[in-house]
């Protein structure tokens, strides 16, 4: 599991700078809307697992919140598309607060998948948007 963590560290690193380099999203350009609905994905289980491993007994802090600065630093230093980044990872958390009061078989799971799901985005966009 700590080398999934370290992986996916990794990736969003890497994919913050990438992004960093990229154009900003256009409504007109639909790689432009893939691009910005795996952004608000990627925010979406930031939040997500902000909240879960916290009760699952990670001690990680502001670990996830932080990643999530990092992404909207890079991309979204304000307006629209950083509130829309925020809502997402907000919702996020929401959605397993209200389900989730202590750390269940299920919600490991829900961590597990979202690793590799954040992990996959990050790699496809960087793939796809750092060139």
């Amino acid at each position: 599991m700590y080398a999934v963590l370290q992986m996916m560290r990794r990736l969003l690193i890497a994919t913050s700078i990438a992004l960093a380099l990229v154009q900003p999203a256009s409504a007109q350009n639909p790689a432009a809307t893939a691009f910005e609905g795996s952004l608000q994905r990627l925010a979406e289980i930031l939040g997500a697992l902000h909240y879960l491993r916290n009760i699952c007994g990670e001690n990680e802090g502001q670990k996830w919140r932080n990643e999530m600065q990092a992404l909207v630093d890079a991309e979204a230093q304000g307006g629209e598309r950083k509130a829309r980044l925020t809502a997402a990872f907000n919702r996020g958390y929401r959605d397993y607060q209200q389900n989730y009061r202590t750390c269940t078989p299920a919600a490991e799971v829900v961590i597990r998948r979202y690793l590799d799901e954040g992990s996959k985005i990050a790699r496809d966009m960087t793939a796809r948007y750092a060139n």
